[in-house]
């Protein structure tokens, strides 16, 4: 499961965002970081252009 989806079944918390993204960086996976997390492209671009705090809150919304 990517980290989206153990997220919003409540298995993890959001802070282990950093972990999935040193993972990524250790793996040869070809997908990109924001398809290992298992993000829409909406969501990296708020991750981006604004803040953690925002995509936490825009996952929240889908719980």
């Amino acid at each position: 499961m990517t980290f989206k989806e153990l997220y919003l079944a409540g298995s993890i918390e959001f802070e282990e965002i950093d972990e999935y993204c040193f993972a990524w960086g250790d793996t040869e996976d070809a997908r990109t970081l924001r398809e290992y997390l298992g993000l829409s492209v909406e969501e990296e671009d708020v991750w981006i252009s604004e803040s953690e705090d925002a995509l936490r809150d825009m996952l929240d919304r889908q719980k």
